[in-house]
């Protein structure tokens, strides 16, 4: 399969994601109530409260919300090769989610496309889907799996393809990272931290960076696997 693929029609994401709300005391008792719910399993392993734990909501699209969405893609002409990155940032999620549908539906709906992340199939694909679905949208293209067959489902997972069919491992982007030898993002930050940074800091483009970043390193990944060259940093475009 992977010898198969058509690098330039692969659409590589990666998003970011927040808790609704900043604090757990500004949820509503209804809200607090299906929290301590859905957290009750993680409560069972560690000796941690609700509130504690609030801050992992923005995992959960029941719970959270997408702050940010980078999304790269390769354009080859001869012996150029150029990956053209966009980034939509936005406080307002409808507003943000509306613009990322338009551009998939736009450019991206032929059932040529595929949508490629690390560990997409567990988090990114269906989080955004939730998340259009919650916000009153319609579900583009890539994202409307519904009714299809496996073969039809236009999603490619960087995680997934490392497993070579063992349902019981997950490695992370950063380890594939160190095993592969691609340079690691050197933004100072991870992803437990990206609600800080948004709600305390207000710093959307230090989010936006480190989100350009992981997405970039999945494609850098994919290219290891199909054993193409990677990613020089004049090849890479960033589009406003």
């Amino acid at each position: 399969m992977l010898d198969q693929l058509d690098l330039s029609k692969i659409l590589f994401l990666d998003i970011e994601t927040v808790p609704q709300e900043e604090h757990y005391s500004n949820l509503d008792d209804d809200w607090r109530s299906l929290w301590e719910r859905k957290s009750s399993y993680l409560r069972a392993t560690r000796d941690s409260t609700a509130e504690e734990l609030y801050e992992r909501a923005g995992i959960y699209a029941e719970f959270g919300k997408v702050i940010c969405v980078s999304f790269g893609i390769l354009n080859k002409q001869e012996s150029k090769r150029e990956f053209r990155i966009k980034s939509i940032a936005n406080a307002n999620e409808k507003e943000l989610l509306i613009e990322l549908r338009e551009i998939l539906d736009k450019f991206y709906k032929g059932p040529e496309y595929l949508l490629c992340a690390h560990n997409g199939k567990e988090f990114d694909f269906p989080y955004l889907a939730r998340r259009i679905l919650i916000n009153g949208l319609k579900l583009p293209h890539l994202l409307n799996i519904a009714g299809r067959k496996p073969w039809e489902v236009q999603h490619l997972d960087t995680m997934d393809l490392w497993k070579f069919g063992d349902y019981k491992h997950f490695t992370s982007l950063k380890l594939l990272c160190k095993i592969f030898g691609i340079q690691s993002p050197k933004n100072n930050m991870d992803g437990s931290k990206v609600a800080e940074v948004f709600y305390k800091d207000g710093d959307i483009k230090r989010i936006i960076d480190y989100c350009q970043e992981d997405m970039i390193a999945v494609a850098q990944l994919l290219l290891k696997y199909v054993g193409d060259e990677p990613l020089k940093k004049k090849e890479l475009k960033f589009l406003k």
